[in-house]
């Protein structure tokens, strides 16, 4: 199977930058845009799988009590109470 063609618009100063990366480094637009997609498809899977793993969770009642939720909250320095 080819490869779909996908048009995209950018603003002009991500344009301008990405035709500096290109001539930098010997790429094309096409491979650096192609290369940009994959990395943020892959970066953003786990937080696809973890709201599908949250929902699961939550549908047989697996929940966290109180005294979990505060022990995270406190972790990063918020008060829960």
């Amino acid at each position: 199977m080819k490869n779909p063609i996908i048009a995209a618009r950018l603003d002009p100063q991500s344009s301008h930058k990405l035709e500096q990366l290109a001539k930098a480094t010997a790429r094309p637009k096409s491979f650096l845009i192609a290369e940009a997609v994959r990395a943020y498809l892959k970066e953003q899977a786990w937080q696809i799988e973890a709201i599908e793993e949250g929902i699961r969770q939550a549908d047989v009642g697996i929940f966290a009590d109180d005294k979990e939720v505060k022990k995270v909250f406190a972790k990063w320095g918020v008060d829960a109470d």
